[in-house]
Protein backbone atom coordinates (compact mmCIF):
# COMPACT_ATOMS: atom_id res chain seq x y z
CA UNK A 1 0.00 0.00 0.00
CA UNK A 2 3.13 2.33 0.61
CA UNK A 3 4.19 2.19 -2.77
CA UNK A 4 0.56 2.07 -4.23
CA UNK A 5 1.08 6.00 -5.82
CA UNK A 6 3.89 4.71 -7.87
CA UNK A 7 1.38 2.49 -10.15
CA UNK A 8 -1.20 4.80 -10.02
CA UNK A 9 1.26 7.89 -11.49
CA UNK A 10 2.60 5.20 -13.59
CA UNK A 11 -0.92 4.86 -15.42
CA UNK A 12 -1.82 8.12 -15.40
CA UNK A 13 0.98 9.50 -16.73
CA UNK A 14 0.12 6.81 -19.73
CA UNK A 15 -3.16 8.00 -20.06
CA UNK A 16 -1.99 11.60 -20.34
CA UNK A 17 0.19 10.49 -23.40
CA UNK A 18 -2.71 9.51 -25.20
CA UNK A 19 -5.04 12.44 -24.07
CA UNK A 20 -2.37 14.94 -25.20
CA UNK A 21 -2.23 12.88 -29.02
CA UNK A 22 -6.20 13.10 -28.81
CA UNK A 23 -6.35 16.91 -27.55
CA UNK A 24 -3.44 17.90 -30.38
CA UNK A 25 -5.40 15.66 -33.25
CA UNK A 26 -8.73 17.85 -32.42
CA UNK A 27 -6.65 21.44 -31.54
CA UNK A 28 -6.42 20.97 -35.54
CA UNK A 29 -10.53 21.08 -36.19
CA UNK A 30 -11.31 23.45 -33.53
CA UNK A 31 -10.35 26.04 -31.19
CA UNK A 32 -8.05 25.98 -28.29
CA UNK A 33 -10.99 26.59 -25.78
CA UNK A 34 -13.56 23.89 -27.46
CA UNK A 35 -10.18 21.34 -27.39
CA UNK A 36 -10.00 22.11 -23.87
CA UNK A 37 -13.82 22.23 -22.62
CA UNK A 38 -13.63 18.49 -24.34
CA UNK A 39 -11.13 17.37 -21.65
CA UNK A 40 -13.36 18.58 -18.97
CA UNK A 41 -16.81 17.91 -20.53
CA UNK A 42 -16.35 14.74 -22.16
CA UNK A 43 -14.58 13.27 -18.92
CA UNK A 44 -16.83 14.64 -16.55
CA UNK A 45 -19.10 11.32 -16.63
CA UNK A 46 -16.09 9.12 -15.85
CA UNK A 47 -15.31 11.15 -13.22
CA UNK A 48 -18.73 10.49 -11.70
CA UNK A 49 -18.48 6.89 -12.38
CA UNK A 50 -15.06 6.28 -9.93
CA UNK A 51 -17.27 8.51 -7.87
CA UNK A 52 -19.91 6.06 -7.77
CA UNK A 53 -17.87 3.29 -7.66
CA UNK A 54 -16.10 4.15 -4.69
CA UNK A 55 -19.78 4.87 -2.87
CA UNK A 56 -20.86 1.37 -3.80
CA UNK A 57 -17.40 -0.18 -3.57
CA UNK A 58 -16.87 1.11 0.20
CA UNK A 59 -20.35 1.47 1.15
CA UNK A 60 -19.60 5.39 1.66
CA UNK A 61 -22.04 8.08 1.91
CA UNK A 62 -20.57 11.78 0.20
CA UNK A 63 -19.21 13.72 3.10
CA UNK A 64 -20.80 17.10 4.27
CA UNK A 65 -18.87 19.77 1.54
CA UNK A 66 -18.16 22.82 3.55
CA UNK A 67 -16.08 25.80 3.10
CA UNK A 68 -12.56 23.63 3.52
CA UNK A 69 -13.19 21.47 0.79
CA UNK A 70 -15.29 23.74 -1.71
CA UNK A 71 -12.83 26.87 -1.44
CA UNK A 72 -9.40 25.38 -2.40
CA UNK A 73 -11.80 23.43 -4.53
CA UNK A 74 -12.39 26.41 -6.59
CA UNK A 75 -9.26 27.26 -6.11
CA UNK A 76 -7.67 24.91 -8.09
CA UNK A 77 -10.45 24.71 -10.58
CA UNK A 78 -9.38 28.22 -11.34
CA UNK A 79 -6.00 27.67 -11.41
CA UNK A 80 -5.71 24.69 -13.74
CA UNK A 81 -8.60 26.69 -16.24
CA UNK A 82 -5.88 29.57 -15.88
CA UNK A 83 -2.82 27.56 -16.52
CA UNK A 84 -4.91 25.95 -19.63
CA UNK A 85 -5.54 29.66 -20.64
CA UNK A 86 -2.10 30.79 -20.32
CA UNK A 87 -0.92 27.85 -22.37
CA UNK A 88 -3.21 29.04 -25.45
CA UNK A 89 -1.76 32.26 -25.38
CA UNK A 90 1.15 30.59 -25.56
CA UNK A 91 0.37 29.02 -28.61
CA UNK A 92 0.23 32.26 -30.36
CA UNK A 93 3.69 33.97 -28.94
CA UNK A 94 6.47 33.89 -31.52
CA UNK A 95 9.02 31.73 -29.20
CA UNK A 96 6.52 29.29 -28.76
CA UNK A 97 9.43 26.75 -28.31
CA UNK A 98 11.19 28.14 -25.39
CA UNK A 99 7.60 29.22 -23.11
CA UNK A 100 6.77 25.26 -23.41
CA UNK A 101 10.08 24.42 -22.20
CA UNK A 102 9.62 26.27 -19.29
CA UNK A 103 6.33 24.82 -18.39
CA UNK A 104 8.30 21.84 -18.16
CA UNK A 105 10.03 23.24 -15.06
CA UNK A 106 6.62 22.53 -13.53
CA UNK A 107 8.13 20.27 -10.61
CA UNK A 108 10.55 21.73 -9.25
CA UNK A 109 8.50 24.78 -8.51
CA UNK A 110 6.06 22.79 -7.29
CA UNK A 111 8.59 21.76 -4.87
CA UNK A 112 9.56 25.06 -4.15
CA UNK A 113 5.84 26.17 -2.97
CA UNK A 114 5.56 23.07 -1.39
CA UNK A 115 8.77 23.55 0.73
CA UNK A 116 7.47 27.39 1.27
CA UNK A 117 3.85 27.71 1.42
CA UNK A 118 2.45 24.00 2.21
CA UNK A 119 5.05 22.32 4.62
CA UNK A 120 5.95 19.42 2.49
CA UNK A 121 9.16 18.57 4.18
CA UNK A 122 12.19 17.05 1.28
CA UNK A 123 14.57 15.54 2.27
CA UNK A 124 18.20 16.19 0.62
CA UNK A 125 17.71 12.86 -2.04
CA UNK A 126 14.54 13.87 -2.91
CA UNK A 127 15.59 17.13 -3.98
CA UNK A 128 18.94 15.64 -5.93
CA UNK A 129 15.65 13.11 -7.55
CA UNK A 130 13.39 16.48 -8.39
CA UNK A 131 16.33 18.38 -9.82
CA UNK A 132 18.02 15.70 -11.71
CA UNK A 133 14.46 14.70 -13.42
CA UNK A 134 13.47 18.02 -14.59
CA UNK A 135 17.19 19.08 -15.91
CA UNK A 136 16.60 15.72 -17.94
CA UNK A 137 12.96 16.94 -18.74
CA UNK A 138 14.78 20.62 -19.99
CA UNK A 139 16.50 19.08 -22.37
CA UNK A 140 14.33 16.38 -24.04
CA UNK A 141 11.85 19.78 -24.82
CA UNK A 142 14.09 21.93 -25.13
CA UNK A 143 16.20 19.59 -27.83
CA UNK A 144 12.83 18.66 -29.32
CA UNK A 145 11.83 22.29 -29.82
CA UNK A 146 15.41 23.56 -30.97
CA UNK A 147 16.16 26.04 -28.38
CA UNK A 148 19.82 24.79 -27.54
CA UNK A 149 22.28 25.61 -24.88
CA UNK A 150 22.78 29.23 -23.85
CA UNK A 151 20.46 30.50 -25.64
CA UNK A 152 17.74 28.70 -22.98
CA UNK A 153 18.97 30.26 -20.03
CA UNK A 154 19.33 33.90 -22.03
CA UNK A 155 15.94 33.77 -23.06
CA UNK A 156 14.41 33.56 -19.18
CA UNK A 157 13.56 37.32 -19.48
CA UNK A 158 12.04 36.72 -22.77
CA UNK A 159 7.95 37.10 -22.48
CA UNK A 160 7.29 33.42 -23.94
CA UNK A 161 9.16 32.18 -21.02
CA UNK A 162 7.63 34.21 -18.42
CA UNK A 163 4.07 32.76 -19.41
CA UNK A 164 5.51 29.60 -19.93
CA UNK A 165 6.72 29.80 -16.51
CA UNK A 166 3.41 30.94 -15.04
CA UNK A 167 1.85 28.03 -16.76
CA UNK A 168 3.82 25.80 -14.88
CA UNK A 169 3.03 27.68 -11.36
CA UNK A 170 -0.75 27.31 -12.43
CA UNK A 171 -0.58 24.00 -12.35
CA UNK A 172 1.66 23.32 -9.78
CA UNK A 173 -0.13 25.41 -7.23
CA UNK A 174 -3.79 24.09 -8.07
CA UNK A 175 -2.48 20.42 -7.19
CA UNK A 176 -1.71 21.89 -3.83
CA UNK A 177 -5.26 23.16 -3.48
CA UNK A 178 -6.73 19.63 -4.90
CA UNK A 179 -4.54 17.91 -2.35
CA UNK A 180 -5.79 19.99 0.67
CA UNK A 181 -9.61 20.09 -0.49
CA UNK A 182 -9.20 15.97 -0.71
CA UNK A 183 -7.38 15.69 2.51
CA UNK A 184 -10.08 18.32 4.18
CA UNK A 185 -12.28 15.54 5.07
CA UNK A 186 -10.05 14.15 7.43
CA UNK A 187 -11.61 10.42 5.82
CA UNK A 188 -8.98 7.49 5.94
CA UNK A 189 -10.45 6.55 2.40
CA UNK A 190 -8.80 8.18 -0.16
CA UNK A 191 -10.62 6.64 -3.12
CA UNK A 192 -13.53 8.76 -1.71
CA UNK A 193 -12.31 11.80 -0.82
CA UNK A 194 -10.29 11.94 -4.38
CA UNK A 195 -13.17 11.47 -6.64
CA UNK A 196 -15.46 13.62 -4.68
CA UNK A 197 -13.18 16.17 -5.05
CA UNK A 198 -12.51 15.39 -8.95
CA UNK A 199 -15.99 15.35 -9.51
CA UNK A 200 -16.47 19.09 -7.66
CA UNK A 201 -13.47 20.60 -9.78
CA UNK A 202 -14.04 19.27 -12.92
CA UNK A 203 -17.66 20.24 -12.92
CA UNK A 204 -16.52 23.73 -12.21
CA UNK A 205 -14.43 23.99 -15.04
CA UNK A 206 -16.96 22.17 -17.39
CA UNK A 207 -19.73 24.96 -16.30
CA UNK A 208 -17.27 27.55 -16.20
CA UNK A 209 -15.62 27.14 -19.58
CA UNK A 210 -18.85 25.67 -21.03
CA UNK A 211 -20.16 29.48 -20.40
CA UNK A 212 -17.47 31.52 -21.15
CA UNK A 213 -17.60 29.82 -25.08
CA UNK A 214 -21.36 29.76 -25.09
CA UNK A 215 -21.12 33.70 -24.64
CA UNK A 216 -17.64 34.19 -26.81
CA UNK A 217 -17.89 31.39 -29.40
CA UNK A 218 -21.11 29.51 -29.25
CA UNK A 219 -21.07 28.32 -32.63
CA UNK A 220 -17.90 26.11 -30.62
CA UNK A 221 -20.21 24.02 -29.72
CA UNK A 222 -20.89 22.76 -33.50
CA UNK A 223 -17.51 20.99 -33.65
CA UNK A 224 -17.91 19.50 -30.13
CA UNK A 225 -20.69 17.58 -30.86
CA UNK A 226 -19.49 16.76 -34.49
CA UNK A 227 -16.12 15.28 -33.46
CA UNK A 228 -17.60 13.36 -30.38
CA UNK A 229 -16.10 9.94 -31.35
CA UNK A 230 -12.31 11.59 -30.54
CA UNK A 231 -13.76 14.13 -27.97
CA UNK A 232 -14.86 10.89 -26.01
CA UNK A 233 -11.94 9.28 -26.54
CA UNK A 234 -10.38 12.56 -24.53
CA UNK A 235 -12.41 12.87 -22.25
CA UNK A 236 -11.76 9.03 -21.05
CA UNK A 237 -7.96 9.02 -21.01
CA UNK A 238 -8.42 12.61 -19.43
CA UNK A 239 -10.56 11.68 -17.13
CA UNK A 240 -9.15 8.28 -16.09
CA UNK A 241 -5.71 10.00 -15.84
CA UNK A 242 -7.41 12.76 -13.51
CA UNK A 243 -8.61 9.90 -11.36
CA UNK A 244 -5.31 8.60 -11.14
CA UNK A 245 -3.34 12.28 -10.49
CA UNK A 246 -6.09 13.36 -7.66
CA UNK A 247 -5.85 9.64 -6.20
CA UNK A 248 -2.39 10.07 -5.96
CA UNK A 249 -1.52 13.54 -4.88
CA UNK A 250 -4.23 12.20 -1.66
CA UNK A 251 -1.92 9.80 -1.14
CA UNK A 252 1.51 11.32 -1.65
CA UNK A 253 3.11 14.79 -1.72
CA UNK A 254 2.32 16.72 -4.60
CA UNK A 255 6.23 17.07 -4.80
CA UNK A 256 7.30 13.82 -5.39
CA UNK A 257 4.12 12.88 -7.56
CA UNK A 258 4.96 15.55 -10.10
CA UNK A 259 8.65 14.73 -10.20
CA UNK A 260 7.61 10.87 -10.53
CA UNK A 261 5.27 12.29 -13.38
CA UNK A 262 8.06 13.30 -15.59
CA UNK A 263 8.35 9.52 -17.04
CA UNK A 264 5.44 11.29 -18.92
CA UNK A 265 8.26 11.88 -21.36
CA UNK A 266 9.97 8.97 -21.77
CA UNK A 267 6.77 7.45 -22.35
CA UNK A 268 5.97 10.29 -25.07
CA UNK A 269 9.12 9.95 -27.03
CA UNK A 270 8.47 6.04 -26.83
CA UNK A 271 5.17 6.48 -29.05
CA UNK A 272 7.21 8.98 -31.60
CA UNK A 273 9.91 6.32 -31.87
CA UNK A 274 8.13 3.06 -32.01
CA UNK A 275 4.75 4.22 -33.19
CA UNK A 276 6.44 7.13 -35.95
CA UNK A 277 9.66 5.92 -36.26
CA UNK A 278 11.22 8.89 -35.56
CA UNK A 279 14.92 8.91 -34.13
CA UNK A 280 16.27 10.05 -30.69
CA UNK A 281 19.40 12.88 -30.53
CA UNK A 282 22.00 12.10 -27.93
CA UNK A 283 20.56 14.80 -26.85
CA UNK A 284 17.29 13.66 -26.10
CA UNK A 285 18.46 10.10 -24.72
CA UNK A 286 20.92 11.92 -22.30
CA UNK A 287 17.78 13.67 -21.09
CA UNK A 288 15.53 10.58 -20.87
CA UNK A 289 18.40 8.80 -18.72
CA UNK A 290 18.27 12.42 -16.53
CA UNK A 291 14.99 11.67 -15.67
CA UNK A 292 15.38 7.75 -15.47
CA UNK A 293 17.70 8.30 -12.89
CA UNK A 294 15.74 10.45 -10.67
CA UNK A 295 12.94 8.60 -10.65
CA UNK A 296 14.97 5.74 -9.24
CA UNK A 297 16.42 7.70 -6.88
CA UNK A 298 12.72 9.08 -5.98
CA UNK A 299 11.50 5.65 -5.92
CA UNK A 300 13.98 4.10 -4.01
CA UNK A 301 16.08 5.97 -1.43
CA UNK A 302 13.50 9.31 -1.25
CA UNK A 303 11.23 10.15 2.09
Amino acid sequence: MEHLWIAIVLVAAGLQTARNAGQKHLSGQMSALAAAWVRFGYGLPFAFLYLWWALVWFDLEIPELGPAFLIPSAIAAFLQVAGTALLIFLFRLRNFAIGSTYVRSEAIVAAVIGTAFFGEVIGWVGWVAITTSVIGVLLISAERSGVAGLALFRSIFNLSAGVGLLAGAAYALGSFFIREASLSFGHANFALTASVTLVTVITLQTVALGLYIAVTRPSAFGAIARLWKPGLMVGVTSAFGSMGWFTAMTIQKVSYVKALAQVEFIFALGVSILFFKERSTRGEIFGMTLVAIGIIVLVLFAK
